[in-house]
């Protein structure tokens, strides 16, 4: 059990020691993510920036997750997930997430862009690792982009989808990876979705590299 975002990412930092000043970039996955990422890249002495991914969710089931579409238009779906939808729902479902991606890139590129990917060591850190569909797709777009290695790194992940992330990551770092999940929250004494402003205020932060 974590007590908060900041206590979880500071121990999942030190598991991360050896990329310390090795010039890497650390990715946030907005918004929680961006948190974690926040001490992960403080304590490393590393670059700090972030992904906007949004989970494709099943209109009539907001909890189960068909994939999921990066700021870039970049598209993971999960195996099997077209037996389980018709194509037109699908374009509902990604045409209404591109409308949320493009609010938040509204709001949080204009305090910073992302950074240079080609040819890069990048951590893509989150607070907690479910069905990990926002994951792959942030993996994908990173690929695409040309990274050099990829590495996952959050303070709890689902077992079963850490198995499925060691096939599609370089390397892949988790404090804890249980049996029994139904919910990152679970995990967290406390634990609750960040506002556009606080997230907003952990990229004004680092901006002014504030301690």
């Amino acid at each position: 059990m974590f007590t908060n975002r900041k206590q979880a990412a500071l121990q999942l930092a030190k598991a991360l020691e050896k990329y310390s000043n090795q010039n890497v970039l650390v990715l946030g996955i907005a918004r929680g993510g961006i948190e974690t990422a926040y001490y992960i890249a403080r304590q490393l002495n590393a670059e700090l920036s972030f992904l906007i991914v949004r989970k494709l969710s099943h209109l009539q089931n907001p909890e189960y997750a068909l994939g999921a579409m990066a700021e870039d238009g970049t598209v993971y779906y999960n195996p099997g997930h077209k037996t389980k939808i018709s194509q037109e729902m699908l374009d509902n479902i990604e045409e209404q997430q591109q409308q949320e991606i493009e609010r938040r890139k509204q709001v949080f590129r204009k305090v910073q862009v992302l950074p240079e990917i080609n040819n890069r060591t990048i951590i893509i850190a989150d607070d907690g690792i479910a069905t990990g569909a926002t994951i792959f797709a942030a993996i994908k777009m990173c690929k695409q982009k040309g990274a050099a290695k990829i590495i996952v790194a959050a303070p709890v992940c689902a077992k079963s989808t850490a198995n499925e992330l060691i096939k599609e990551a370089d390397e892949v770092i988790m404090l804890t990876t249980p049996d029994q999940f139904m919910a990152v929250a679970q995990f967290y004494e406390s634990f609750r979705d960040l506002s556009d402003q606080e997230t907003l205020d952990f990229l004004k932060r680092w901006e002014k590299r504030a301690v």
